[in-house]
C-alpha cells in the first residue's frame, strides 16, 4: 500500500504559496520597521528649472517653495510622511550654460548646515531628457562642493519621466550612454522616479521615505558637514605646509658650491723619479 501511495516531496500547495508570500511580506516589512528614522532630513539640488522646487513640494504635500522665480537663497520647510517627520532644504539653482555665481555657491553649501546635525540625503534631481557632457560636468562641478563623500548620501531623483510614455526608465538611462551613466555610478546606482503631477498625499512619497531609509541603513548614519569642513581644512593646512617646504628648498643656496668647483679643478702634480 506504501508503495502505490503518491510522494509528496517537493509539492506546494495553495496554502503553502500563500503562507509564503505573507511570511515574505511580514519579513519585508519588518525590515523596513527596523531601517524607519523618527526624522529625515532631506537637501534637494539641481539646476535650474529641472522641478527641483516643485519637488520639494510634492515631499511637503504644499506649496512651500516658489515657483515663479529662482531662489537665491535656502529655504527649509518641514512636514510629515507617516508618522516621520521630514525637514525640506530647497538650495538655489545652478546655471545650466554659464558660471554659477560664488554667492550662490556658498549659499549651496549652507543648505546642507540647515538640517542639523546634518542631512539623511541628497536629492540630485535630474529631468528626463537629453542628458549630455555639459550637464555631467556642471553636477560634477557643484555636487563637489560638499567633498568626495556626499556621493554616499545622494539619490539621483528623475522628473518628467511622463515624456517617456511607453519607454521604461531603465531603457531611457541605457540610451543616455555614458554621462549619465557615470553619474549613477558615483552614487551607486541609487534612483526614484518622482511625479510631480501627483499632489497632496501619495504613496510614492513615503516610498522614497523608505529609498532614503535604505540608504542609511546600507551606508550608515547621515552627511556631516563639520567633518567635511575639517578634512578640508586639514587637506587646505597639508598643502600650505607642502608648498611652504618647497619654498625653502627652492629658495636655499647652494652650499659649498665654490669649494667643490676648486677641488674638481685642482691637478695633481707630476711626480719627479
Amino acid at each position: 500500500m506504501e508503495a502505490n501511495r503518491p510522494h509528496q516531496t517537493g509539492v506546494t500547495t495553495a496554502g503553502d504559496a500563500s503562507g509564503t508570500e505573507e511570511e515574505a511580506k511580514k519579513t519585508a516589512a519588518a525590515a523596513q520597521a527596523v531601517n524607519r528614522l523618527p526624522e529625515v532630513r532631506l537637501v534637494v539640488l539641481g539646476w535650474r528649472w529641472p522641478g527641483k522646487s516643485l519637488t520639494g513640494n510634492t515631499i511637503i504635500g504644499r506649496e512651500e517653495f516658489r515657483l515663479e522665480r529662482a531662489a537665491e537663497f535656502c529655504v527649509k520647510r518641514q512636514t510629515e510622511v507617516q508618522g516621520r517627520q521630514v525637514i525640506v532644504v530647497d538650495t538655489p539653482g545652478w546655471f545650466s550654460a554659464q558660471d554659477t555665481p560664488p554667492s550662490y555657491k556658498q549659499e549651496l553649501v549652507r543648505g546642507a548646515s540647515l538640517s542639523t546635525p546634518g542631512p539623511h540625503a541628497f536629492l540630485l534631481v535630474i529631468p528626463v531628457g537629453m542628458f549630455t557632457e555639459v550637464d555631467r560636468a556642471r553636477i560634477e562641478e557643484h555636487v563637489s562642493l560638499f567633498g568626495e563623500g556626499v556621493w554616499m548620501h545622494t539619490i539621483v531623483v528623475f522628473t518628467w519621466a511622463e515624456v517617456l510614455r511607453t519607454i521604461s526608465i531603465e531603457r531611457y538611462i541605457r540610451r543616455e550612454g555614458k554621462e549619465l551613466q557615470w553619474v549613477l555610478e558615483k552614487c551607486k546606482r541609487r534612483y526614484f522616479v518622482i511625479n510631480n503631477c501627483i499632489f497632496g498625499e501619495h504613496p510614492q512619497v513615503g516610498r522614497l521615505m523608505e529609498r532614503v531609509e535604505k540608504m542609511v541603513a546600507e551606508e550608515g548614519g547621515y552627511y556631516n558637514p563639520e567633518e567635511v569642513e575639517k578634512e578640508k581644512k586639514k587637506s587646505l593646512d597639508e598643502n600650505q605646509n607642502t608648498a611652504g617646504v618647497g619654498r625653502d628648498l627652492g629658495a636655499r643656496p647652494k652650499q659649498n658650491s665654490g669649494l667643490g668647483l676648486s677641488k674638481a679643478m685642482e691637478v695633481d702634480p707630476l711626480s719627479s723619479e
